[in-house]
């Protein structure tokens, strides 16, 4: 029987790559994005290039708790997942002092109480099973502060305790949960910006040091994977 994760935000960036290095493993794939042109899109790339495995998608806004909820139900209609990565993400630029009012609630809403809410609907089964691993997409605005971060920072540390806590809850039962924190990686968010791509990080790198993370023995777990650019935080 085929393995399955579950990638929130799979259909571009980081969120794809994971998807595209999880498949090529054998890895069945749930995944959900607001845009269902782009959801489209993916499943026929995911069938063309992977004819053996299966894709399921649902068009899903994480913002809001009950389409959060629709899509676990989804994913539970054909079992519980091995893989769970919490990437669902927006950002919004400002301080916290000036930026428009809703970038909190959004913000929160998107980067952090998806993944709450989406974790909560598999852990029971997983604590029965005893197996799963829980990656969350954090960022080094988690880690650190910057001018002009304001309500996105404040997820990404909010995010990074939580992966903390679930760590401390699950390990007794097998369940490995996992923080990656990446910097500036070229993704649609930096679409725009005069900044070479050299500068970035790619994609594939977090969807490999994934993967990396995953594949340790049962004996192990990585807690948390801080990425940064060779040269620097942007």
């Amino acid at each position: 029987m085929s393995k399955s994760i579950v990638v929130t935000g799979g259909t571009k960036g980081i969120g794809r790559a994971i998807i595209q290095k999880f498949a090529k493993e054998g890895f069945d794939v749930f995944t959900c994005s607001r845009n269902s042109s782009d959801l489209q899109q993916l499943k026929a790339d995911f069938e063309l290039e992977f004819p053996n495995q299966r894709i399921y998608i649902k068009t899903a806004d994480l913002s809001q708790k009950e389409q959060v909820d629709d899509f676990a139900k989804m994913v539970k209609s054909q079992g519980i997942p091995d893989v769970i990565i919490n990437n669902t993400g927006v950002f919004l630029p400002g301080s916290i002092h000036l930026e428009p009012e809703g970038n909190f609630e959004l913000m929160m809403h998107t980067n952090l109480f998806s993944a709450y809410y989406l974790t909560r609907a598999f852990t029971l089964e997983m604590i029965e099973r005893r197996s799963g691993h829980i990656f969350s997409i954090g960022s080094i605005a988690g880690l650190t502060a910057y001018s002009n971060g304001g309500s996105y920072a404040i997820s990404k540390w909010a995010m990074l305790g939580f992966t903390k806590c679930l760590r401390q809850e699950l390990k007794e039962f097998n369940i490995k949960v996992t923080s990656i924190l990446p910097g500036a990686t070229f993704t649609a968010s930096w679409e725009g910006v005069d900044i070479p791509v050299e500068r970035f990080m790619k994609v594939e790198d977090i969807a490999d040091s994934v993967w990396s993370a995953y594949n340790l023995s049962p004996y192990s777990v990585v807690e948390e994977i801080v990425i940064r650019p060779q040269l620097g935080d942007l």
